[in-house]
């Protein structure tokens, strides 16, 4: 016999969590007990949101669901946050949520909270754990729904007596998932579509991607000639070096990426939605009847005719539609060469931002980091328009990797680098952060320090919300109100928390300043002072005034 606890922890020592994040709280004693005996890491982090946006992380950095625990109401509502991030970058995540005695529910308990209710439009799925006896029924459900078909994030409720109960119930074996596969007559067809089109793009995104299926598109493209344009921040899909990659389909999208999937003949989105931002505000199709000829290759039946009817659907996984692509070779075109060479010199160009104003220039200090950081740096981000660095100045190989938010949530970014250090800890993980977007969630900062798993954090002090404020100067100019901020000296913050720390003004100091930060063994934060006139890397406040 064992407690429901003890059963929950065996579950997810038999689905192969290592590890698990979490804040901890009253509503489960019982799993915090059981942990203490297993060999699952419990990584304590200071506020739920935290949890959340480590939790996504973990899923898209590793492909197995990130594994986190709070606690019920205060908890929970939290945590919502980082899950709504899992569900729009496709993530798979397993939240537990404490919750109220049974016998109490219903009558507005301490902290109770209808958790199907509340994440329901939120997560694939949320539960609540009613008999001891089921607990492993709904953990390997849990598991394999947050896996299968779109990946994203699963909520399961557990009652404090639930969790206290005895039970002689053995956990569940580890679950499978099937990847769908497209069928040999649909290929038939695209390949005859492909090989008669001269200006394909191949537009790539969303979850549950595999080494393989990153290999098979990028093998397919480059001997066809076809160019690949990324969804908003998944550019790691495909080596940004390749002479098939054209860029970015994201916030800010670049003239030619927009060009491209509006004069393409033959658009094919595999892995991804046609979200707001990929479609430049659902502008860039007709909808539902697009002009292109589109094929859209996605796990999930549901996101298939969601938005744009695709004149080709399928239904499939990204693996298992690339290896069937494994060796097809399309007839040879003069224009369908000239129209990948286009775009990816294009992109070339857009990658070169204009001396910044100021003694601290970000775009020599990107192109410096670019010459430096190891082949297989993990870099991570929040919101704001200090992101525009990391996301449209650095080109990820095919060992790099970025975790940031499709959600657009400011404070991602700390926390999904402690994530990635505990998941790679003898990789190189950087954080970008703005000086707004880092106070989002500055005291994970502890979470760090407590485990070890310390990242470099460049903080972009430019005093301001630069991306309201760019709105703001748009729409109301010169009236600024409520987009200042009074910062703390970071400096000194992030060395109560046992990192090593500068402040760096000039260009010409960041080198030797981001050398110590790497050699320091407790993790390190440079706080980088840039230019308040520019909202972007490429417009100032005056720029933005002058469009009125």
């Amino acid at each position: 016999m064992r407690t429901g606890g003890e059963l929950l922890v065996a579950c997810l020592e038999a689905q192969g969590v290592s590890d698990t994040f979490g804040v901890p709280g009253e509503s489960y004693l019982a799993v915090l007990d059981a942990l203490h005996d297993s060999n699952i890491r419990f990584v304590i982090c200071r506020q739920e949101g935290g949890v959340g946006y480590a939790l996504s992380a973990w899923g898209k950095l590793t492909g197995s669901p990130g594994v986190g625990f709070v606690t019920r109401g205060p908890g929970a509502t939290n945590a919502s946050v980082g899950l709504h991030a899992a569900m729009q970058e496709s993530s798979p995540v397993v939240l537990f949520v404490g919750q109220a005695s049974t016998e109490h529910l219903q009558r507005e308990a301490f902290q109770e909270v209808d958790y199907r209710a509340f994440f329901g439009p939120l997560v694939k799925w949320a539960t609540q754990v009613d008999d001891v006896d089921r607990i492993p029924e709904l953990v390997s459900r849990a598991f394999a729904t947050a896996k299968a078909g779109r990946p994203g994030p699963v909520v399961v409720a557990l009652p404090e007596d639930v969790l206290a109960a005895q039970t002689d119930v053995a956990p569940g074996r580890r679950v499978r998932t099937v990847m769908p596969a497209p069928a040999a007559s649909t290929i038939k067809e695209l390949v005859a579509c492909l090989d008669g089109a001269q200006r394909p793009l191949f537009l790539v995104g969303g979850g549950g991607w595999t080494a393989t299926a990153k290999a098979g598109l990028q093998r397919f493209a480059e001997s066809n000639s076809i160019p690949v344009a990324t969804i908003f921040r998944f550019h790691d899909l495909i080596d940004n070096h390749s002479p098939s990659y054209v860029g970015d389909a994201s916030v800010g999208m670049p003239a030619h990426v927009r060009r491209m999937i509006t004069d393409a003949d033959v658009v094919v989105v595999v892995g991804g939605r046609f979200g707001e931002i990929a479609t430049d505000g659902f502008t860039l199709f007709e909808i539902p009847d697009p002009v292109q000829t589109v094929v859209h290759v996605h796990p999930s039946d549901r996101e298939l005719g969601k938005v744009v009817q695709a004149q080709i659907p399928i239904h499939s996984a990204p693996e298992p539609f690339f290896d069937m692509l494994n060796g097809v070779e399309l007839s040879a075109s003069a224009a369908r060469s000239a129209w990948c060479r286009e775009g990816c010199v294009a992109r070339l160009e857009s990658l070169v931002a204009p001396e910044q104003p100021g003694p601290f220039d970000m775009g020599r200090v990107m192109a410096w980091l670019q010459d430096r950081l190891p082949g297989d740096v993990i870099i991570t981000n929040g919101a704001g328009n200090f992101a525009a660095w990391p996301n449209k100045h650095f080109s990820f190989g095919p060992g790099a990797r970025l975790l940031a938010p499709q959600s657009g949530s400011m404070g991602y970014g700390l926390p999904a680098a402690i994530a990635a250090k505990v998941a790679a800890p003898e990789r190189m993980v950087i954080c970008f952060a703005g000086d707004g977007d880092i106070q989002m969630n500055i005291q994970e900062l502890g979470t760090a320090m407590q485990a070890g798993a310390q990242p470099i954090i460049l903080v972009l002090n430019n005093g301001m919300y630069g991306t309201i404020r760019m709105h703001q100067e748009r729409d109301f100019p010169t009236r600024v109100s409520g987009t200042e901020i009074h910062n703390p000296d970071y400096v000194q913050l992030a060395g109560a928390y046992g990192f090593h720390a500068e402040r760096v003004e000039r260009t010409e100091d960041f080198a030797a300043a981001f050398e110590r930060a790497a050699a320091s063994e407790t993790g390190a934060l440079l706080e980088l002072m840039v230019s308040p006139e520019m909202l972007t890397p490429f417009r100032s406040i005056d720029d933005v005034r002058g469009d009125r």
